[in-house]
């Protein structure tokens, strides 16, 4: 069993102790939870005191939190909770990297970066490769990111459009027939995309390029026939589509393109004799010269608390030892034990 000790932890300046301690003392108040340490402020100082282990990694936390504030990021409760899972790995030397890297800067001025180092290893693979697939649950900011790495690239003219598309199913549910003409019908399928561009240009500047043609949000089907060339093409909610429709919607691919496809495999809204496009495509696609496949995990969700702890229980309860099959003869018997 590890001792009790003592650390101590130097801060440069105090408004960077301000910063990290929160409002209310909330994220040292987490960091304590996680680790089970004490922390105090002492002037331009922090008192760690607790077990030897868990203490040591309170102080690299403390650290990176302390770097982070001194380059101006926010600290909040993703983040907090976030470094501490890298502290437990042993990576907390990632944070800094991932702080440096700005993908975009929305319309109020706010600057996107990669949160999570899944996140920024999807990132880099959007830069170097033609073809992307970002594969994760949801909150992981797969849509957002690349939208925001599309925005950048029409900026920067690398591309001369961004095409943002998804296949129009349903989630469980059926919406019966919607009023008004053909983009208003399909307008509710596509609002996820809409909500990141404007976030990002804003409205009135997106609504100008919309009727320039720089920016197109349409369904999958209206890819069917087209060749698209200088263009950012993002596919979202790719789970959904058939084998066939991702095949289509790959070889619309032309010169001085990028593709990125993205989507949950845990949420597919097919039929149960349809295979998911995303799926097979993760399949057939690996290992293929300048297409990545990125993997987001729990661990890179950036939403709220609630919705990690959400998807990792859904990942217990689907594993096979939570399922035991439901066998003729465990019903057969069940039946005899009721009819005793």
């Amino acid at each position: 069993m590890s001792k009790e000790v003592e650390r101590i932890v130097n801060a440069d300046r105090v408004e960077d102790l301000i910063t990290v301690f929160g409002s209310f003392d909330e994220n040292v108040r987490r960091i304590e939870e996680a680790l089970g340490v004490r922390i105090v402020s002492r002037g331009d100082d922090l008192k760690v005191t607790g077990d030897e282990e868990m203490a040591d990694k309170a102080v690299r936390a403390l650290e990176a939190l302390l770097q982070l504030a001194a380059k101006g990021e926010t600290i909040d409760e993703q983040r907090v909770r976030y470094l501490i899972t890298l502290v437990s790995e042993g990576n907390e030397d990632q944070i800094a990297k991932i702080a440096r890297d700005v993908v975009c800067i929305t319309a109020k001025g706010k600057p996107i970066k990669a949160k999570t180092v899944g996140q920024q290893n999807y990132m880099k693979a959007i830069q170097k490769k033609t073809i992307t697939v970002g594969v994760g649950p949801a909150g992981t900011g797969k849509t957002y990111l690349a939208v925001a790495a599309a925005v950048a690239a029409f900026r920067e003219r690398t591309v001369n459009r961004i095409i943002l598309t998804r296949p129009a199913v349903e989630a469980g549910e059926r919406l019966g027939f919607l009023p008004g003409d053909l983009q208003n019908k399909v307008d509710p399928y596509l609002r996820p995309l809409y909500d990141a561009l404007y976030d990002m240009l804003g409205a009135e500047t997106f609504q100008k390029y919309q009727e320039r043609g720089s920016i197109e949000v349409a369904p999958l089907a209206y890819m069917r026939g087209r060749t698209l060339d200088d263009s950012f093409i993002i596919l979202d909610e790719a789970q959904n589509t058939t084998r066939e429709q991702m095949k289509m919607f790959l070889t619309r691919l032309g010169f001085g393109s990028k593709i990125v496809i993205t989507g949950d495999v845990t949420q597919i809204d097919l039929p149960a004799d349809k295979v998911s496009g995303l799926k097979d495509a993760v399949r057939v696609l690996d290992g293929v010269e300048d297409i990545a496949i990125c993997r987001l995990t729990s661990a890179d969700v950036v939403r709220h608390a609630l919705v990690q702890r959400i998807i990792n229980a859904y990942e217990k309860a689907a594993k096979p030892e939570n399922n035991p099959p439901r066998t003729f003869q465990g019903r057969y018997q069940r039946k005899r034990t009721n009819e005793k």
